[in-house]
């Protein structure tokens, strides 16, 4: 039996809009919507990590755990996401008798997510049991390989030295797919995290996820109050 636990990281100092983890997009604070579709993948335990009290209600009020509250100075701007998810590994090493190897990491300002494509991402990790991690990104429709640089005297330069302004011409379907990573679906494992540095390692898989809304402004919240009534309103 394989025990899944999804961990959903939830601070309280958002610096671009004031507690933006818990502000209201159509009804329910933004971090419900993680703890939700958590729940309908079957996750065996969904728990937040937060340095907030309050935080840690409203989550039990959807359905999730706040088993502990983290610690401030792992709670910072700069802090990193290796930073949090070791430590709620220690304290479930410290505190439970297993921990789960596969931990799926569901950040709030993603939060429409459809969860056959969260099933899908752990059949995926689960069939490469040589993969350190997972992690989701979308195909991005123009290749960076077109792009190019300034060079201090204004000349073009190239992200490579044989991509030419000739070559950066082509059809985009000459160059490699590239995608862009974006907050659908992260995948650790417990035993990689607790016996290295690094979150993800160097077995990371890419997972196709669908392109998806990110909140980063109050613009982007806008558009998904729009795009939740306008699916609600669909026959």
């Amino acid at each position: 039996f394989m025990k899944l636990i999804a961990i959903i990281p939830a601070r309280s100092d958002s610096k671009g809009i004031p507690d933006k983890n818990i502000k209201t997009l159509a009804g329910h604070p933004l971090l419900a919507y993680s703890i939700a579709v958590a729940r309908l993948v079957d996750i065996d335990q969904v728990i937040i990590s937060t340095d907030s009290e309050d935080y840690a209600e409203i989550t039990k009020r959807y359905g999730a755990e706040a088993p502990f509250i983290r610690p401030a100075d792992i709670s910072k701007d700069k802090s990193t996401d290796y930073q949090f998810m070791r430590h709620a590994m220690e304290w479930y090493k410290s505190n439970e008798s297993t921990i789960p190897e596969y931990w799926l990491h569901l950040r709030p300002t993603t939060p429409l997510r459809d969860p056959e494509v969260i099933k899908s991402a752990v059949r995926c990790i689960t069939n490469h049991p040589e993969a350190t991690a997972l992690r989701s990104g979308h195909e991005v429709p123009e290749s960076p390989f077109k792009w190019f640089l300034k060079d201090k005297q204004g000349y073009f330069k190239g992200l490579r030295d044989d991509l030419t302004p000739q070559k950066v011409n082509m059809p985009r379907q000459l160059f490699p797919k590239m995608y862009n990573p974006d907050g659908y679906i992260d995948i650790v494992r417990s035993s990689h995290v607790l016996n290295s540095e690094t979150l993800h390692g160097d077995k990371m898989l890419v997972f196709e996820s669908p392109r998806c809304t990110e909140v980063d402004t109050l613009e982007d919240f806008e558009y998904l109050e729009y795009e939740i009534q306008k699916n609600l309103s669909l026959p």
